[in-house]
């Protein structure tokens, strides 16, 4: 492959190989995104309090959620909102199982001291946050990819829109958007506590 090419366009067409059934290409995948996709999981795991995770941990079983459905991922922005969607399935998971164990005990708490842009709210664990967002993806699929690109994949607004094929501007208003609607479900969640 050409070393000017663009890593977008590498991951593309080693996607559109294993859509095809290339096994090399497929090999390929996780080689190429590893140090990006364990920045990534280092980066979120350290706004998670009281986990037993490990980054290398969560990426190895976001990745292996992903392999199966490899020919399904048309591209890099696909990719990496699908890797963003496993890791948060992933904590949400762990975090219902340690709720499980002692009722109300041992909860993950998310700070979002580490949110790009951070959601003044009280501390809320996971599971109201993955409550809230399931929320917003129902009633705003776009502001729920954007949350998902910049809070669980990373990714910066200017990185984000372009992922996300908008404008910068229309990043920033569906930004504030599901920042003010995750707020709201947030303190009302607390609310009810």
């Amino acid at each position: 492959m050409p070393e000017n090419e663009r890593e977008e366009e590498v991951l593309t067409r080693l996607l559109n190989r294993a859509r095809s059934g290339d096994a090399q290409a497929e090999a390929e995948i996780l080689p190429r995104v590893y140090r990006e996709l364990r920045a990534i999981a280092a980066h979120k795991m350290r706004g998670a309090g009281g986990h037993t995770l490990q980054p290398t941990a969560l990426v190895h079983e976001a990745y292996l959620r992903l392999q199966g459905g490899l020919a399904s991922l048309e591209n890099r922005k696909h990719f990496f909102f699908a890797a963003a969607r496993a890791m948060r399935d992933i904590l949400v998971e762990h975090a219902r199982q340690k709720q499980s164990l002692k009722r109300g005990g041992d909860q993950v708490h998310v700070s979002t001291d580490n949110l790009v842009e951070p959601i003044a709210v009280p501390a809320e664990d996971l599971l109201g946050l993955d409550a809230a967002l399931e929320r917003l993806e129902q009633v705003s699929p776009r502001g729920f990819q954007l949350v998902m690109l910049r809070f669980f994949a990373g990714l910066s607004k200017e990185q984000a829109a372009e992922t996300l094929g908008i404008s910068e501007r229309t990043g920033d208003r569906d930004w504030r958007t599901a920042k003010a609607f995750l707020r709201s479900h947030l303190n009302a969640s607390a609310d009810d506590l």
